[in-house]
C-alpha cells in the first residue's frame, strides 16, 4: 500500500510581539498625555485605542488561544477589550451621553476593576519571565495611582493622574522592550535579547 503523505502545519508566529508592541504603542501616547497635556498629543491615542491597542492585540489574543497559551490569550485579550472599551467611553462622553461629573469617578471604578485584574495576572507573570511580571508590575502601579487620581478628581497633569501617566510611561517602554525581544528571539536560535527567568515555576 502506498504511504499517505499529509502536509506539514504551518509555523505558528508568536502573537505577543504583535499584543505587547500594541499596549505599549497605545499606552505611551494616552500616558504623554496624562504627564504632560500641554505639551502631548490629546486625542490621538483613541484612534490608536480602538485599532492597535484595542483590535490587533485582541486579535493577538485570540491567535495565543490557538498556541494554547491560557495566561497570554487572557491577558491580550482583556487589555485588548480594555482600549477599545475605554475608547468607546471617551467617544460616549464627547458625545454628552455620559455627564460631566461623573467622567472621572466612571474612569477611577474603570481602572480600579482592571487593576484587579491585573493583580492576579501580576502573580501568575511570575511565571512566565521577568520580562513579563514587569510589564504587568509597572502596569499595576500606573493602574493604582491612575484609579485614585481620578477618584480625587485629579486631571491630566496634575496629582496622582500625571505620576500615573509618568508610570504609564515606563510600563510603555518595558512592554516595548518585551515586544522587541520576541521578535529578535524569534529569528534566531541562540535568544538575542534577554527576557529573564521565571521568578517562581
Amino acid at each position: 500500500m502506498a504511504e499517505v503523505r499529509t502536509a506539514a502545519l504551518p509555523a505558528i508566529a508568536n502573537p505577543a510581539a504583535l499584543g505587547l508592541g500594541g499596549f505599549a504603542l497605545t499606552t505611551f501616547v494616552l500616558s504623554t498625555h496624562n504627564a504632560f497635556p500641554t505639551q502631548a498629543p490629546d486625542l490621538t491615542w483613541v484612534g490608536l485605542a480602538f485599532f492597535y491597542g484595542g483590535l490587533a492585540q485582541f486579535c493577538a489574543g485570540m491567535w495565543e488561544f490557538r498556541t494554547g497559551n491560557t495566561f497570554g490569550a487572557t491577558a491580550f485579550a482583556t487589555y485588548g477589550a480594555f482600549w477599545m472599551s475605554l475608547a468607546f467611553f471617551l467617544v460616549l462622553a464627547l458625545w454628552g451621553k455620559v455627564p460631566g461629573g461623573d467622567v472621572t469617578k466612571d474612569v477611577g471604578w474603570f481602572l480600579l476593576a482592571f487593576a484587579i485584574f491585573n493583580t492576579y495576572m501580576l502573580f501568575w507573570s511570575a511565571r512566565v519571565n521577568m520580562s513579563v511580571f514587569l510589564v504587568f508590575l509597572t502596569l499595576e502601579i500606573t493602574e493604582i495611582l491612575l484609579f485614585i487620581g481620578n477618584f480625587n478628581g485629579s486631571a491630566a497633569g496634575n496629582g496622582l493622574v500625571a505620576l500615573g501617566g509618568w508610570m504609564g510611561i515606563v510600563t510603555a517602554i518595558v512592554a516595548w522592550y518585551g515586544s522587541a525581544a520576541v521578535v529578535a528571539n524569534s529569528m534566531r536560535v541562540k535568544p538575542i535579547l534577554p527576557v529573564g527567568k521565571p521568578l517562581w515555576s
